[in-house]
């Protein structure tokens, strides 16, 4: 993110003639992190921060700024911002984040950079993802295309039209790529068509508009993050989905019938505390996928799952990443 002219907040630039208070700012939480630290250090931001954590991996654009390349050498991003209407409030927030970091960065199991902080301002967000968020091909089909680039159109071709505003979920990390992957799979199978789906934790949309285009008939998406569920109407909106895919802001249980899909792509510590739940908005022979799991955590992950009856039945991997399909027992 470009910093502008203006006072120096934290380090920060933030344009003249504002406050942290001001109406629309959000002060950002941002770590470089090792890859293998990157979920440690989103557990930790996530503690302060109510609408989660964001993951932005080390990458160049490629093919004339029209796609991406993941270098998984260098060290990811997470992000999370706080409400800085009450600067006292996001100054806490900011200081239990760095006194948390701290104990974690003595183990010195993996690099972790500093804690930096900077604000930024709603009005601002949509220039600012613009600069990071190139046109990816995913899978065989399934294109991920903001809504200010140009792609030309291939035979079969997929295209989520996205402008993830101040949502997570661009498809740029591997977490979300590997959840788009398998949504494509269980489509080929045919266990997208008519299929009533649940996208836990919907952030921008993204494995929303994707399971809806490849056949589901609704899609009902959940975000503790008000914000999110604003991205993921708007999204649904643009691609023409807005009848189909409905979200909310909420946990679970959803309150909803049993789902034949459930989308579950947050982290391993949380897809294990919510294993049970999660099986539970399944109908008997449903199908879950779960993603945002390091490598080292697929084995708790897994026994979590089968633990309360859902049967790991496929996986994929990128780098140290994995997701897995899970069915539930009929």
């Amino acid at each position: 993110m470009a910093d502008r002219p203006g006072t120096v907040v934290d380090g920060a630039a933030t344009p003249a003639g504002t406050t942290a208070a001001s109406t629309g700012a959000w002060l950002e939480l941002s770590v470089a992190a090792d890859i293998e630290a990157v979920e440690a250090v989103s557990e930790i931001l996530g503690r302060v921060a109510p609408g989660g954590t964001s993951v932005e991996p080390a990458f160049e654009l490629v093919d004339e700024g029209l796609g991406a390349r993941i270098d998984p050498t260098r060290p990811s991003i997470v992000r999370a911002y706080v409400p800085a209407r009450d600067p006292a409030a996001a100054e806490r927030a900011a200081a239990e984040a760095a006194e948390a970091l701290g104990h974690l960065q003595a183990f010195g199991l993996r690099p972790i950079g500093e804690l930096t902080t900077r604000i930024v301002h709603e009005a601002d967000w949509a220039e600012v993802w613009k600069a990071h968020f190139p046109v990816m091909r995913i899978g065989r089909r399934i294109v991920v295309k903001p809504t200010w680039r140009d792609h030309t159109l291939l035979p079969g071709d997929v295209i989520l039209d996205l402008d993830p505003g101040m949502a997570f979920g661009t498809g740029l990390h591997p977490t979300t790529r590997l959840c788009l992957v398998g949504l494509e799979a269980v489509a080929e199978r045919g266990l997208l068509a008519d299929a009533r789906v649940l996208d836990v934790g919907c952030g921008s949309g993204i494995l929303a508009i994707a399971a809806a285009k490849l056949g589901a008939a609704s899609v009902s998406g959940v975000d503790t993050d008000p914000i999110a569920v604003e991205a993921t109407t708007a999204n649904a909106a643009r691609n023409g989905l807005g009848r189909r895919i409905v979200a909310r802001a909420g946990s679970l249980p959803s309150g909803d019938a049993p789902h034949d899909l459930v989308l579950a792509n947050l982290i391993a510590s949380v897809l294990i505390t919510l294993a049970g739940p999660l099986r539970d908005e399944l109908r008997p022979g449903g199908t879950m996928l779960a993603s945002g799991i390091f490598e080292d955590r697929e084995s708790a992950v897994r026994a979590a799952l089968e633990g309360v009856g859902l049967a790991v039945s496929r996986r994929w991997i990128e780098g140290e990443w994995v997701a897995l399909e899970a069915v539930r027992s009929e």
